[in-house]
């Protein structure tokens, strides 16, 4: 079965990762995940992987409620390195070769984040987990998916979400929004859609790197992302509403 793809990044929310819970990392959820990405590696497509952290920790929350906000950030960049440090483990009991690389060393429990090593990583059918966003407080871990997919060629990001796309108003709201099935960078950033912060979506159109935006909840997705299967809502194309 032919894939769409050679090499993608997946960027996960920490929200995603804790599934019905209120907080923290539901153990169900991640296993799930990482059965997914299994299929879709076995099918010679090459995973990379950016992972939230607002499931344990958000710092722009924190900011609000009167934390400075760098060292909220940084707060934040830790508790992506423990979901990454979560789905590794879950990959790697079912067989999965999987490296952590992140932003901030942390020698004792990742490599930290080279270029050129991440790309070897990928070559040789090993899923690589960026931890720590960008390294940088003030930047979304968004902003850092778009970052490392253009540092390693990425012919797209899969952004997994709760929600199966991207719609022309709040579908919990308004029962009669419509899903786009493509849009265009500049409709996504005039119109404030909220699909990724707009730094991301900036750095996306700069270097052509599509967003398809989809629901990780239902189980199959991320394979039928890969295989090209008309899922969620493609953020690249033309304004287009299914």
């Amino acid at each position: 079965m032919g894939t769409n793809y050679r090499r993608v990044l997946l960027k996960l929310s920490g929200e995603a990762l804790m599934g019905n819970m209120g907080y923290g990392i539901d153990p169900e959820v991640v296993k799930e995940v990482a059965q997914e990405v299994a299929e879709v590696i076995a099918t010679g497509v090459q995973i990379a992987i950016v992972v939230g952290g607002g499931n344990i920790f958000r710092g722009v929350k924190a900011a609000s409620a009167g934390m400075d906000r760098a060292t909220a950030d940084y707060i934040g960049m830790i508790a992506t390195v423990m979901n990454a440090m979560t789905l590794q483990d879950s990959l790697e009991r079912i067989g999965v070769q999987t490296r952590v690389q992140t932003a901030i060393a942390m020698q004792e429990l990742a490599e930290p984040y080279i270029r050129r090593r991440a790309i070897r990583h990928l070559e040789k059918g090993r899923v690589v987990i960026f931890g720590a966003g960008s390294g940088n407080p003030f930047f979304t871990t968004d902003t850092a998916a778009a970052l490392r997919a253009a540092e390693i060629d990425a012919e797209a990001i899969f952004k997994a979400t709760k929600v199966d796309g991207i719609y022309d108003a709040d579908p919990q709201i308004y029962p009669n929004a419509k899903r786009f099935t493509t849009l265009t960078y500049a409709h996504v950033l005039t119109h404030d859609l909220r699909v990724m912060d707009s730094t991301a979506i900036a750095l996306c159109k700069e270097n052509n790197i599509p967003i398809l935006v989809f629901d990780l909840t239902v189980r199959g997705n991320i394979r039928r992302a890969v295989m090209g299967e008309s899922i969620g809502t493609l953020v690249g194309g033309s304004c287009e509403i299914s």
